[in-house]
């Protein structure tokens, strides 16, 4: 059985995604067993990443309920800043962390975080370059690779791929029942 079977995640897409923050963790859980399904400002829109790359929505932001999923996975870029402008992602992020569902953001997705509302009294990491906007918005930033606080997984930069992944996968391992590892 993968560390993830039965586990359902979105991953968002905006243009000007990073490609490495998008693609590396999309095919990381889904090797782990996963079903992820790609969210975009529209369904079945082809998104660009920052070298033009491109990714296409399986739905759109207001299609999605955070119901129906387990996690959310936010990659940076720029994206981020196209991301955050829509209400309805927004909600979504907001409604995954008030269910205690994962929200996990990498480098810029910070800007996603912020407006969602998530950010105020928590530790996180992003790049340094939105480190001001973190902190300005209530969070507590540290320069760490990976940060879990609570429901929330934050990562600096494409470098620290492989930590994020593990944290995620972490963070459901964490929540099954002891049981469960038994018969791995």
């Amino acid at each position: 059985m993968s560390e993830l079977t039965g586990k359902k995640l979105a991953i968002f897409v905006e243009d000007l995604y990073n490609e490495h923050e998008f693609w590396y963790p999309k095919y990381r859980l889904l090797e782990a067993g996963a079903t992820v399904v790609v969210a975009g400002t529209e369904a079945g829109k082809t998104y660009k990443s920052k070298i033009g790359f491109p990714a296409v929505s399986d739905v759109a932001f207001s299609e999605i309920s955070p119901k129906e999923f387990d996690g959310v996975v936010i990659p940076g870029g720029y994206a981020p800043d196209y991301m955050r402008r829509s209400q309805a992602a927004r909600d979504f992020v907001r409604e995954m962390n008030a269910e205690g569902k994962l929200v996990a953001f990498i480098c810029h997705a910070g800007w996603m975080v912020i407006p969602a509302g998530i950010a105020k009294d928590r530790e996180v990491t992003s790049v340094a370059a939105i480190q001001d906007d973190l902190v300005n918005a209530g969070a507590m930033w540290k320069d760490a690779p990976v940060v879990r606080d609570g429901t929330v997984v934050s990562s600096r930069a494409p470098a620290d791929r492989p930590d994020v992944i593990k944290a995620i996968i972490g963070f459901y391992r964490r929540s099954r029942p002891a049981a469960s590892f038994t018969n791995e």
